[in-house]
């Protein structure tokens, strides 16, 4: 079974990695909601500025040097986004789950923040740590979550994390 807290994670590192480069293509940021169960979307350019601030703010809480930081950002963005907590199905039967965004409608870069700060603080009190931090990788930086269990990760993924290692082991030779 799913964990709505860790898949809203999850989406919040994927449309992160798509919004923050420079060039973001409002077609990828859309297949890439698409790919988390969103029905398709046209994003106008607006919609898109606004998702790539929204994206830039949410980078705060994985660039956070530690668990009392990312948990001051979050309540930050809590404080300048979020409405009072409510239940909604989407009135289609997609089942019943917690919002924060003041509408089921609302802008996209609200539902960005409200959805991926909630799963990001979840995920937060039940590690009692950082929910994610930045890719150790100087080349490479991008956001990632600690969704497992085990040490902390340093690396958004096995290939960069094997990457550094082999730089390493030849700047040793």
């Amino acid at each position: 079974m799913a964990v709505p807290h860790r898949d809203s994670v999850q989406r919040a590192v994927d449309l992160l990695a798509v919004l923050l480069p420079p060039h973001a293509e409002a077609a990828e940021v859309g297949r890439v909601l698409q790919a988390h169960g969103e029905p398709p979307t046209t994003l106008s350019e607006t919609d898109l500025a606004k998702l790539r601030e929204a994206a830039r703010e949410l980078r705060e809480v994985f660039a956070a040097s530690d668990v009392a930081e990312a948990a001051s950002v979050l309540n930050r963005l809590f404080a300048a986004y979020a409405g009072p907590p409510r239940l909604t199905d989407h009135e289609d039967g997609f089942g019943w789950h917690l919002h924060i965004d003041t509408a089921d409608d609302g802008p996209w870069d609200r539902w960005l923040v409200t959805s991926s700060a909630l799963g990001l603080a979840t995920l937060l009190a039940d590690r009692q740590g950082p929910p994610g931090g930045l890719c150790a990788s100087p080349s490479c930086g991008k956001p990632f979550a600690h969704l497992g269990g085990g040490s902390p990760r340093r690396y958004c993924s096995p290939r960069c994390a094997t990457r550094e290692r082999v730089a390493a082991h030849r700047t040793k030779k």
